[in-house]
Parts: C-alpha cells; sequence; structure tokens
C-alpha cells in the first residue's frame, strides 16, 4: 500500500508524523519519486497510409498546344504568379461562396494577365474582361462616370454568377469556358453540328479564338497546379475520374 494512502488511512496528524522521523523520510521521498518520475510515453500511431490517385493528367489533344504555350509564356506566368497571390485569396473566397471549383482563378490570369484594369478592342474590361451588356445584366453599374468592372471584388462576384449560370446551362466546364469567351451561342451551334456535347469533339466547329481560349486556361492552369482538375475535363471524363477514385477509396 502507498504510504501517502496508509497515511490518510490511519489518520495520522501533522503533529504525529512530525514527530516520527521515519515516515517523514519515507514519505519526502515518496513524494518526490511520484513527482520526478513520468509515465512513459508512447509514439504517435501513424495515420494509416492512403494511396492518391494519379493526377489528372492533359488529354493528349491538347499537350502540344499546353507545351508550346508554357515555353512562350513562362516568364509571364512566373510574374504572375509572384504578384498575385493576394488577389487569388480574394477570389477563392468568392468562388467558395458561389460554390465554385477554385481552379476558376486562372480564368482571369488567361482573360486580363490579373490587370483590374484591362481593356479589350471589343470592349469588355476588368479582371474577367465583361462586356457592358453582360455586366449590366450580372448588377455591375457600367456608365460613362461609373465602371464596375474595373472593382475586383464586384467584377469577380459578377463573373462568379456568370460562370455559375453557364454551367447550370452546359453541365461541363470545357463548354463553360468556351462560351464564356465566345458567347452560348456559339457553344450550342458547335454541338449542333458536332452532334456531341464533347468539347475535344466539337471544338473544330467552335471560332479559333474560343477553341484556342479553352486551351489557354488548361495551360496557365498546368502551370499553377502541374496538373488538371475538374475545369480541365469534358463532362464524361470528369465522371470517369469520380468513379475510379471512388472505387480506389472503397478497395482501402
Amino acid at each position: 500500500m502507498p504510504f501517502c494512502f496508509w497515511h490518510r488511512q490511519q489518520h495520522f496528524t501533522p503533529k504525529r508524523a512530525i514527530h516520527c522521523p521515519i515516515r517523514l523520510y519515507c514519505g519526502l521521498i515518496f513524494r518526490l519519486f511520484c513527482c520526478t518520475i513520468q509515465p512513459k510515453q508512447l509514439p504517435p500511431t501513424p495515420p494509416p497510409h492512403y494511396p492518391l490517385p494519379q493526377k489528372i493528367a492533359l488529354n493528349g489533344q491538347v499537350t502540344s498546344f499546353v507545351e508550346a504555350y508554357l515555353k512562350k509564356e513562362e516568364r509571364l506566368l512566373q510574374k504572375i504568379k509572384v504578384k498575385s497571390k493576394p488577389l487569388f485569396q480574394t477570389i477563392d473566397k468568392i468562388l467558395l461562396q458561389y460554390d465554385l471549383p477554385l481552379q476558376l482563378k486562372y480564368l482571369a490570369v488567361v482573360e486580363s494577365a490579373m490587370l483590374s484594369k484591362a481593356r479589350s478592342s471589343e470592349g469588355a474590361q476588368g479582371l474577367w474582361q465583361l462586356m457592358p451588356m453582360t455586366a449590366r445584366e450580372l448588377g455591375l453599374k457600367v456608365s460613362g462616370k461609373t465602371d464596375e468592372r474595373l472593382h475586383t471584388y464586384r467584377s469577380t462576384v459578377a463573373a462568379a454568377k456568370y460562370l455559375r449560370r453557364l454551367y447550370a446551362e452546359f453541365g461541363d466546364w470545357l463548354l463553360v469556358l468556351a462560351a464564356y469567351n465566345g458567347g452560348p451561342g456559339k457553344v450550342y451551334s458547335a454541338i449542333k453540328k458536332a452532334g456531341t456535347k464533347n468539347f475535344w469533339a466539337l471544338q473544330r466547329f467552335l471560332p479559333a479564338e474560343s477553341r484556342g481560349h479553352v486551351k489557354r486556361f488548361i495551360g496557365v492552369h498546368w502551370f499553377f497546379e502541374g496538373e488538371g482538375s475538374i475545369t480541365t475535363q469534358t463532362k464524361a471524363e470528369a465522371e470517369a475520374w469520380e468513379q475510379m477514385v471512388c472505387a480506389d477509396q472503397a478497395s482501402l
């Protein structure tokens, strides 16, 4: 029986304990032992190892384009990567609010090189290069004195609304990117001519600018992420990928 417990059970008073040098000495030794000896710490249990699925690769039809594009634009993209981190953080918050893939922020790199005052010859302006009519439809003020397309937060909210609307319409991010650039009408026309909604099959029926716009997005995405995502896949590719990931997780 430990001395301290036995001491309490026997109702020793402090006075009697002081008058017993042997008990006092044993009590001090026991207390010293209890305070200084710590239980052996077991090493933490390592988390279970779950193998990650392989990266989302480039579609073979865009590989050569992306390689050439990155070779040509690497210096510019590197500058954007260094200076745009705070702006990306702002965009990420808005994309999350609208339940959109965060990788869509790279669309702003393609549209304006992350320049909030960028302007095209066709009249598109701002970070997201919205046309005046589209911007007004999305709730932005565009007039002689006021142009909210140049406002980072408000224009990003408008772009998020537009991307959500396009995805609800097409259900495929590559088609969304093409429609963002050239308008939904041209995408519907390409779908009708090709007889399919697969971007890689219908791309030849799209305007060259819209076709290149989608591929530039994939190239920028690859530069920043080192892999693809749902935003660089057709609907069929994304569904196949999801099934593969679910099968891998079920087998663990």
